[in-house]
């Protein structure tokens, strides 16, 4: 059942003497802009116990260490394949015919480096969470052990010895990487 609207209601010649306006949801926000979202500066933790740690998550460096050797991995064969593709140039190619050898060569090369780095990029991290967890400590030891670790595991497929020297050139090249880490902390001034 509908309802009868009055003529009033209709009216645009109301004659009230209480003037009226539209509503504007703003008119009372004079503050600046930066005041309505004042963000915190400091990471947010739900319990004391994630505040006090001073190092990422197992799934942040996950990501991390996967993302930057997948990445630096492309970037390196790609500058691999492109010296390659140059090199295969021949006496009677087109320029169409170069630049197509280049990008194939740039493409493949860049593609099998970016996932043998990835590869081992999720080896490393899986390991240094894991050790760091197992002995519930956090210093340059449990990045040489996962360095080791993931050398080792990376070329097991090959044999004992193959694994057991990986290993040792895993675990020399991040023990290298870490101790030029805190000298560079130390003594360069940043």
């Amino acid at each position: 059942m509908s309802h009868p609207m009055s003529s009033s209601d209709h009216d645009h010649n109301n004659s009230d003497p209480v003037p009226t306006r539209l509503y504007n949801p703003y008119q009372d926000l004079q503050v600046p802009i930066r005041n309505l979202y004042q963000l915190p500066t400091s990471p947010e933790f739900l319990f004391v116990e994630e505040a006090r740690r001073q190092r990422r998550s197992w799934g942040e460096n996950v990501t991390f260490y996967t993302g930057c050797t997948y990445l630096g991995g492309a970037i390196s064969g790609g500058g691999v394949g492109l010296v390659s593709g140059v090199r295969s140039f021949e006496a009677g190619d087109t320029m169409k015919l170069r630049i197509n050898r280049v990008l194939n060569s740039s493409g493949h090369t860049g593609r099998a480096w970016a996932n043998r780095l990835g590869v081992i990029g999720l080896l490393y991290a899986g390991m240094e969470s894991g050790v760091q967890a197992m002995r519930d400590a956090d210093d340059v030891w449990n990045s040489v052990a996962a360095g080791l670790g993931t050398g080792a595991v990376y070329r097991a497929a090959r044999g004992v010895r193959s694994a057991a020297v990986a290993g040792a050139v895993g675990g020399v090249l991040v023990g290298m990487a870490v101790g030029a880490k805190q000298a560079v902390k130390r003594y360069v001034p940043i």
